[in-house]
């Protein structure tokens, strides 16, 4: 009986069901952020060379580490549709191919980072003093040797994410994040290794992770598991599905970031004060975002589910509730970061007028991103799961270079508005989205969109 329930309800998810999947999501996003002010803390005693090494590099890894996210949220979506459908074989035969298909996408990734590191970083980076050429050729080779431990982890969190086990995702983060400050901290302080004391314990942490969550989803008792049968054949239909999705999302995603490239390069235009506060103000901004994008994939697996199930009244149902709910716990918490903006601020050497420039930016931020980041970010994830990637993938590209790159070039350059011209254009485009993705949430048109195969 419960069973029919649920397939022909709306109400597929309980507000407890559902607080088990966010809760450990945001709670893992928030630890993620603090680890990674301690890293920098730690990496600061390094020396400068080290930091500016590692920081250069990260803006590199950080493109791949999209790829192989937009490749593992694809897999998350064809699984999550089979869950839905109740068919825990094809999920599990998804997620066996989604794993063998991430480790030798990023071995081949991997390996070409290796054999061309040197002449990447000199097209990438220019003439950069001796020293940080040497720290970031170090530490992108220490990190191309974890892309395979790093996909091999997102394709197992992508089942267990569609399972909606994402307390498993949050321990697992808690123990790889310690050992990777434990790390630092003895490769800084004890064996002074510099740029390689803290490169080494990043690849130890991320191969710990990897290895974990493999082991988990062996386990039969989680009804959706791997097979060697799986992994180490090749089901052109379901890596079809799986890529019908990731590319799209890996190509939205590799615009983004070479946006933020171009953005950073007009930034470095507009003077100390100004570069000093959109630094400390994107590090708050990073902060409050949180409530959105630990919804995203709450939003994957439970339209997933409904669509699996043929269930459409259900995903609209949900889309509804959950979009309500993004609104409340976003506006919440970007209020409460708001408000503890002032006490950040206390942390930092900064002029009056730089923490008077700070505080406007994290207003404009908060603001917009409580209104309108949930429909432009977390809704955007429904409809890609509900198989709408193409339409999501042309706004996101075209809203990305059309309104945030022109308009801060418009803004921040032209009309002189610099670094708050910068944040308005990076608003308007979150505008933009919520509008056009609202207007396709109510079409309904991602109802006639097929993921899976019946």
């Amino acid at each position: 009986m419960k069973k029919e329930k649920q397939m022909g309800g709306n109400d597929l998810f309980s507000n407890q069901e559902l607080k088990k999947m966010i809760v450990p999501l945001f709670l893992e996003q928030l630890l993620v952020m603090f680890v990674g002010l301690a890293d920098t803390l730690v990496i600061s005693y390094a020396g400068e060379s080290a930091v500016s090494g590692v920081s250069l590099v990260n803006q590199f890894n950080t493109i791949f580490i999209y790829l192989f996210t937009a490749l593992a949220s694809g897999g998350a979506i064809v699984i999550s549709q089979y869950i839905g459908r109740q068919d825990t074989d094809l999920a599990g035969e998804s997620a066996s191919q989604l794993l063998m298909f991430s480790f030798g996408f990023s071995v081949l990734l991997g390996a070409a980072v290796l054999l061309g590191n040197e002449a990447m970083l000199c097209l990438l980076f220019g003439k950069v003093e001796q020293p940080v050429m040497e720290a970031c050729m170090i530490y992108m080779r220490i990190s191309a040797y974890s892309y395979p431990a790093l996909a091999v982890y997102n394709a197992g969190a992508a089942v267990y994410r569609s399972l909606g086990k994402t307390n498993v995702t949050m321990y697992l983060s808690v123990v790889s994040n310690v050992i990777n400050v434990i790390g630092n901290v003895i490769g800084v302080f004890v064996f002074r290794a510099g740029v390689a004391g803290v490169a080494w314990p990043s690849f130890l942490a991320r191969v710990f992770s990897a290895s974990a969550i493999t082991f988990l989803c062996f386990r039969e008792k989680n009804g959706v598991v791997y097979r060697g049968k799986w992994i180490f054949s090749w089901h052109g239909s379901l890596m079809k599905s799986i890529l019908n999705v990731a590319v799209p999302n890996g190509v939205e995603n590799g615009i983004f970031q070479l946006v933020k490239v171009a953005l950073s390069s007009i930034v470095a235009l507009f003077g100390t004060y100004q570069i000093a506060a959109n630094g400390v103000a994107q590090s708050i901004w990073s902060l409050a975002a949180l409530a959105g994008v630990a919804m995203g994939p709450v939003f994957i697996t439970v339209i997933g589910q409904c669509m699996g199930t043929g269930n459409t009244e259900a995903a609209e149902y949900h889309f509804k509730r959950l979009t309500k709910l993004t609104l409340f716990v976003s506006a919440v918490w970007n209020l409460l970061i708001f408000i503890l903006t002032p006490v950040f601020l206390h942390f930092y050497s900064l002029s009056p007028e730089t923490k008077r420039l700070v505080v406007w930016l994290v207003l404009i931020h908060n603001v917009f991103n409580a209104a309108f980041y949930p429909f432009s970010g977390a809704l955007s994830n429904g409809l890609r799961a509900a198989g709408d990637v193409k339409f999501t993938m042309y706004v996101s590209v075209v809203s990305t270079v059309a309104v945030r790159l022109f308009l801060s070039y418009l803004l921040g350059i032209t009309l002189q508005m610099g670094v708050i011209g910068i944040a308005l254009a990076m608003v308007c485009d979150w505008v933009v989205r919520a509008v056009l993705f609202i207007w396709r949430e109510r079409t309904g048109k991602w109802k006639t969109f097929q993921v899976i195969k019946s």
